[in-house]
């Protein structure tokens, strides 16, 4: 007999794309799945269609929000699964037909901490924007070079709706059981924090709908700002102790919040600027150095970029390319 997957899908007001989401889901070619999915609160029509699709496919278990939000509609959800497999799902975007089959093979027989995920594609009636058509093809080319926890402290690397996990191994590391947004972020921290290797498909697994009144667009619990918090609070937790000392490179904006960071927790690190109008200047008590003339080979010493633009990365990159994967870590 096949595992159960089970499938968790927070919605609040999701018409007019929630018919075409249920739709993909129970058009999968693996059949052995339930989806929980979490009224939060809406106010549209949202729930009678969920009883609608009950009523057809005794798969379909619909239940209200036990609080309030996308992380109490996730733990709602969760708490009455039953499957041996977990996944979520986003109420506006579609499954490929054969993406909790592709998902739940990548797993296979995993002893060890694990989770699947593969390639996504962006769609839009009005047309995708540029900003989202860049994280598509970055996420994208992480399951290409299988190389995603490299890469964790400039975005989250594994797309929210996109993933698979064991049971067992998704408890391992806390479930849903997080107060933190953005709480996809958070979760794939914990996947990293516990050691979780990733296993991709290069194949395209979900299909991710962009539109004016998606909830990562308008609520501010996914503002930026919450982004380099969650980054700074796990970089101290999981890397700070595997180095001896710290080099900031960049002075901008993000460059002066993670100073400050350091700084307010007590983290010696030297402060430099591949700026040349920069080096010199006294910001925070610390006088900004010349990137060009910092030894960076000292073993044990780490560098965390702030660095946004590409060209400028480019070139730092090909600086440090006889440095370990480990002892760098972009922010940007």
């Amino acid at each position: 007999m096949l595992d159960r997957i089970s499938i968790i899908m927070p919605v609040r007001n999701g018409i007019p794309y929630l018919k075409e989401c249920l739709d993909s889901i129970i058009g999968q070619s693996y059949t052995n799945w339930q989806l929980h999915v979490v009224n939060d609160h809406s106010t549209d029509d949202t729930l009678s269609v969920l009883h609608q699709y009950e009523n057809l496919d005794s798969r379909i278990i619909p239940t209200q929000n036990k609080g309030k939000g996308i992380i109490d509609a996730l733990t709602t959800g969760y708490n009455l699964s039953i499957g041996q497999y977990i996944t979520r799902m986003d109420a506006d975007d579609i499954m490929p037909p054969d993406k909790l089959e592709t998902l739940i093979c990548l797993l296979g027989d995993q002893e060890t901490i694990s989770v699947a995920t593969g390639q996504v594609q962006y769609f839009s009636s009005t047309g995708v924007k540029e900003g989202y058509k860049s994280y598509e093809n970055w996420l994208n080319q992480l399951c290409i070079d299988n190389n995603h926890f490299d890469h964790i402290y400039k975005e989250c690397v594994i797309a929210s709706p996109a993933w698979m996990m064991k049971r067992d191994h998704f408890d391992l590391i806390g479930g849903f059981k997080s107060d933190t947004y953005p709480e996809d972020y958070d979760l794939c921290f914990r996947m990293y924090e516990q050691g979780a290797q990733v296993i991709s498909t290069n194949t395209s697994i979900h299909l991710w709908r962009d539109h004016s009144s998606r909830t990562s667009r308008n609520d501010q619990n996914y503002a930026d700002n919450r982004f380099l918090a969650l980054k700074l609070e796990y970089f101290r937790k999981i890397e700070i102790q595997k180095h001896d000392y710290f080099v900031l490179l960049g002075a901008g904006k993000k460059g002066k919040s993670i100073a400050k960071y350091l700084i307010d927790h007590n983290i010696a690190f030297t402060w430099v600027t591949n700026n040349k109008k920069k080096i010199g200047i006294n910001i925070y008590e610390i006088i900004l150095e010349d990137y060009e003339e910092v030894d960076l080979s000292s073993k044990g010493t780490a560098l965390i970029i702030s660095v946004a633009n590409k060209d400028e990365q480019a070139e730092i990159n090909q600086r440090i390319s006889n440095k370990s994967k480990e002892e760098v870590y972009f922010f940007c």
